[in-house]
């Protein structure tokens, strides 16, 4: 079948496609009634377990402390019941490699009963310990090839769930994985490490303020999360989108996002369809999803949960990822999640929340009407303000991707340069503290529409500034540069750290100049924080995070990087300061930042390499075919028309010509760049892929680009910008 004709077939089966809100009756309970019945969580476990053990294991849970071996036994056997009972044939330790990716191993309870009849199995020794081939993972060195043991733990503190599929269940139990060294090879263990962290260094500062209770402090973490659907068809008549997870080519459409008409518009039936399936499955997992809305491009939309206990946070990411993908494909549509599917429209990211709090505490970064008063929320704030500041590289570091790098900068995300919003009323707390003590709080107010009969609004002490990187945004800080299709964890990791380190910074000035007097406290708070803002506080930006006086001032007057790529940003990984500052904390070791920059900087180039790869296939076997055909035509009617005497404008077929000419040539230049890869070492070989590839691939897609405004519709192969993005 011709290349045109997969696109029209493409356009005529999604048009064709009959809507219907699925076999899901949506309305047959109340989400309350169901949420998380598939998860093994603490009323579940009050359920089936002996009070005994139920009482320690929920101290496990809630304190983080060491479970009782011999317990397991007690644990994998109710476990294995209630699964049993629920349809399970089948358990996975689920794992989160450096891929960012799920992984799971299923193995069936079946065990045989030596009679020629099987017994369902679960032992304590098999729930605690699992063992993938480690050599089969990205591993940065830490592995080789020949070395394959590695282990999966169990993680009591994140419960057991269910997965339902058609033809049966599977329980999986949330695992961190490491090898058999004990070094990490995932993204949980350093989150576990990196809570332990931030809480022994939150504790000396509670206790400062005489909070001795012990109530483990904690992060936590909501991740929004933005994502493109389009129909299937159109889906797998991409090669792009089907290998590279974007579009390499593709001419904007006649109309894009310029109206404004999507964001928060009346969200499509069958969109919403899957939304709601999404949602119920969700809820099932205990997930707590609660926001769902269209984004500012066409074909986006975003899905948002309330924040909870970074680690389970983290694996609930992972999780509402998998859901959108599974369930958008039952409802004939595509999920994709990466940076920048659509060139010229606003990208996808995941603004991840975070904050900090304990069970005795609540938020600890709520600042209460009066923020200049609350004391302990201004050592916790100024200790993030100062985390940001020394550690600016390392934050652009965790979330730089091939995918993140299409969207950071642009006018749809945030800068590359790494910066906090305030907002006026912290702002102004910290601007007089400063100048030598604060005494007042800019106050909320009230807004008056002028319309009698709406309500008088309550207004807040700030604004919100959506170009900030790192912005406060009432009781938590918003790490808007995520990309869409990162794990959380990195980000979670890389914040718990460098907060924690500033709390040691902080406990260890408060503790030397009170020396155990409560009374000289605040003498010795305010001279903490004065300091703090004094040689920090130009990391604070209340402004327009796109303007170029900003790019211009950040860099340089205030210092502050701007690592504008993925390959600007992955040494700071292996910086001597983030070395010594994983390692003093224990979350990760110098051997293991390395191996992670090495593992980051390898995905890199296979990704551009990937993408490289396809423009080559597409250019060559879809567009230059298409494109000639078109020559040929406008040839052959330019030549008849001239035989009989007519004259004729070649304009356009010496167009089409030059374009042709361009394709044919950066293609072979692209080639040879492939056959001829540099660098001596993986972060000299993402500069090739990064300044060399990348740019020639651009070359490529402006001459195919330009081809697609002139060849005849009828003879165009692949779908349009227009046709993916507008017909649902």
């Amino acid at each position: 079948m011709s290349g045109s004709k997969v696109r029209l077939n493409a356009v005529k089966a999604v048009t064709d496609f009959e809507r219907s809100e699925g076999s899901v009756n949506y309305m047959d309970a109340n989400p309350t009634e169901f949420f998380g019945e598939n998860v093994f969580n603490l009323a579940t476990m009050q359920d089936r377990l002996p009070k005994s053990v139920f009482k320690e294991l929920k101290n496990v849970i809630s304190t983080g402390a060491k479970l009782d071996s011999e317990l397991s036994d007690i644990v994998a056997s109710a476990m294995k019941d209630w699964a049993v009972e629920k349809g399970a044939t089948h358990y996975t330790h689920v794992f989160y490699p450096l891929t960012g990716l799920t992984a799971e191993k299923h193995d069936s309870f079946l065990e045989p009963d030596g009679n020629g009849g099987a017994l369902f199995e679960f032992s304590g020794k098999v729930l605690i310990q699992g063992e993938p081939d480690a050599s089969s993972f990205p591993s940065g060195g830490i592995r080789a090839t020949f070395e394959a043991r590695g282990y999966t733990a169990w993680d009591v503190t994140s419960p057991a769930y269910l997965l339902e599929n058609p033809n049966g269940t599977t329980l999986c139990i949330p695992t961190a994985f490491v090898s058999w060294t004990g070094e990490a090879l995932d993204k949980k263990t350093p989150i576990l490490r990196s809570q332990q962290a931030l809480n022994k260094q939150a504790q000396r500062i509670l206790t400062l303020f005489g909070h001795t209770d012990g109530a483990p402090v904690g992060s936590t973490a909501g991740a929004e999360q933005e994502y493109f659907l389009i129909d299937k068809n159109f889906y797998y008549a991409r090669p792009d989108l089907l290998m590279a997870g974007r579009t390499l080519f593709g001419a904007a459409s006649p109309k894009g996002q310029e109206f404004d008409d999507h964001y928060f518009g009346a969200i499509p039936e069958r969109v919403l369809a899957c939304m709601h399936e999404v949602e119920r499955e969700l809820f099932k997992l205990g997930v707590p999803a609660t926001t769902r809305h269209n984004e500012v491009a066409p074909g986006q939309y975003e899905i948002a949960p309330i924040y909870e206990g970074t680690n389970v946070a983290n694996d609930h990411q992972q999780l509402i990822m998998l859901t959108l993908k599974k369930v958008a494909d039952r409802h004939g549509m595509a999920c994709l999640m990466h940076e920048k599917p659509f060139a010229g429209l606003n990208g996808s990211g995941k603004h991840l929340n975070w904050s900090m709090g304990s069970s005795s505490q609540g938020n600890i970064l709520d600042p209460g009407d009066t923020p200049h008063d609350n004391a302990q929320f201004l050592a916790f704030c100024a200790a993030v303000i100062r985390a940001v500041h020394k550690n600016a590289g390392l934050l652009r570091a965790v979330i730089a991707s091939a995918g993140n790098d299409h969207r950071l900068g642009a006018n749809e995300a945030p800068p590359a340069i790494i910066s906090i919003f305030l907002g006026d009323q912290l702002t102004d707390v910290f601007a007089q503290i400063k100048k030598g003590g604060a005494k007042k709080s800019k106050k909320a107010g009230t807004l008056a529409v002028g319309v009698d009969s709406l309500p008088v609004l309550p207004r807040d002490a700030g604004d919100r500034n959506r170009t900030s990187p790192f912005a406060f945004t009432g009781n938590r800080f918003e790490f808007r540069a995520v990309g869409s299709n990162q794990s959380i964890a990195g980000p979670s990791v890389a914040i718990n750290t460098i907060v924690a380190d500033s709390l040691d910074f902080i406990a260890t000035k408060l503790e030397k100049a009170t020396k155990g007097d409560p009374k000289k406290l605040n003498r010795a708070l305010q001279s903490v924080l004065k300091e703090i803002i004094t040689e920090h506080g130009d990391v604070i930006f209340n402004g327009d995070g796109y303007s170029d006086a900003w790019h211009k001032e950040a860099e340089n007057k205030r210092g502050l990087p701007n690592l504008r790529t993925t390959v600007d940003a992955l040494p700071e990984l292996t910086a001597k300061d983030t070395l010594a500052l994983f390692k003093k904390h224990g979350v990760l070791s110098p051997r293991e930042m390395k191996a992670r920059q090495e593992v980051y900087a390898e995905q890199y180039c296979m990704n551009v390499a990937v993408e490289a790869n396809v423009v080559l296939e597409m250019g060559r076997t879809t567009i230059f075919p298409a494109s000639v055909r078109y020559q040929g035509e406008l040839a052959v009617s330019a030549a008849n028309l001239k035989a009989v005497g007519i004259e004729v404008d070649t304009d356009t077929l010496d167009k089409v010509t030059a374009h042709i000419k361009t394709l044919q040539d950066t293609l072979n230049e692209l080639e040879d760049m492939l056959a001829n890869v540099e660098g001596k070492t993986i972060l000299k070989e993402t500069e090739f892929y990064g300044r060399k590839v990348l740019p020639k691939m651009l070359e490529v897609r402006e001459a195919a680009d330009a081809l697609e405004g002139y060849v005849a519709d009828d003879l165009w192969p692949l779908p349009t910008y227009q046709e993916m993005l507008f017909i649902k």
